[in-house]
């Protein structure tokens, strides 16, 4: 894997290689010496933005190292948001996909630069009035809601996941995704994952699921207008209320915790609505019962707690790119047990 920095200092990105790539499939796409910069590194995909100069766009790749099977899909990614373009979910454009390991050591695609704000921090979103934080969050959900309302063959996405099954499959696939990362014992985690498997609702709806749909994974122009829908590479086609219940577990799940590189920055402690209001305005749009969501919050936690899991074991192989790494394990048992908790009636 070419997972050393290249000449300019980008770990896991030779922008020599990347130049010549371009060239030999996007011939004067190009002009001048490519430059660039990770803006997201470790936690999710790896994050460039390139320029020559003139003209910018992002490159996105699977972390460095240890990496979860299917849970950094670059072709799923691109094929998605190729697929969503122009419809009322905005992505930025796809440029190109490159499935070919020798390149830089890993698959990767290209997209536009969308200029904008990611809200992923508290030093962000103070920026925000109380309205421009309710507005927007309700434009989070608007887009949501619009992402579940379009029927998958539609846009091409008729034969993208296997609906029958998918919540079943879900929770076995990230209870794999757990053992794939063991690296110490966490408290309830293996109970959470077998209450979970022995509670599956039975799930009639189905949809494109975006996998990771929270705020800091949108652009939002000076407008405050959401201008892209990033990080698709968890997306199918399956029941659309894990969306909601892991949009739900990100914007409450980490109230209080100190310190937390993950989640900052929203849910009511920063003067955002409630998760309750946010399932409520969805519950509006779309006309959909979402009285009980116990299992889907209580999912939503494990999940995240299996992802964050997979962070800690890269960071103790010394596998990410980035800082903050060191408190992400301790997030782990806190989210465990919500998860258990969100569970205590079912």
């Amino acid at each position: 894997m070419n997972d050393q920095p290249s000449p300019g200092g980008l770990p896991g990105l030779d922008l020599d290689r990347l130049r010549a790539y371009l060239d030999a499939e996007r011939p004067g796409l190009i002009g001048g010496p490519l430059s660039g910069e990770l803006v997201q590194g470790g936690r999710s995909n790896l994050t460039y933005l390139v320029s020559d100069g003139s003209s910018r766009w992002v490159v996105r790749r699977p972390p460095l190292g240890h990496v979860l099977a299917t849970a950094h899909d670059m072709g799923r990614e691109h094929r998605v948001m190729t697929a969503l373009a122009g419809t009322r979910v905005p992505v930025p454009e796809t440029i190109l996909l490159c499935q070919d390991d020798s390149v830089l050591g890993a698959p990767f695609y290209v997209m536009e630069y969308v200029p904008g704000t990611v809200y992923r921090t508290p030093q962000l979103t103070e920026k925000l009035d109380q309205r421009q934080r309710f507005e927007l969050s309700w434009q989070l959900m608007d887009v949501l809601a619009d992402l579940h309302s379009i029927a998958p063959e539609s846009v091409g996405l008729g034969e993208f996941g296997r609906p029958a099954g998918f919540l079943t499959r879900q929770v076995s696939r990230w209870s794999k995704q757990l053992a794939a990362s063991h690296s110490r014992d966490i408290e309830g985690i293996d109970e959470l994952a077998t209450r979970l498997a022995a509670t599956v609702p039975d799930a009639p709806r189905a949809g494109i699921v975006h996998g990771d749909y929270r705020l800091d994974n949108v652009i939002v122009g000076d407008d405050l207008r959401i201008r892209a829908v990033l990080d698709w590479e968890m997306a199918t086609i399956g029941d659309p209320l894990t969306d909601l219940g892991l949009l739900a577990a990100y914007w409450e799940g980490f109230s209080g915790v100190e310190p937390n590189p993950i989640a900052k920055g929203v849910g009511p402690e920063y003067g955002f609505p409630t998760a309750r209001q946010l399932l409520d305005r969805y519950a509006e749009r779309r006309g959909t019962d979402l009285s009980d969501m116990d299992f889907y919050l209580a999912f939503g936690f494990f999940k995240i707690a299996v992802i964050l899991e997979g962070i800690h074991y890269r960071y103790i192989h010394n596998q990410t790119v980035g800082e903050g790494f060191e408190h992400v394990g301790a997030l782990v048992a806190p989210l465990v047990a919500q998860g258990l908790d969100a569970l205590k009636e079912v």
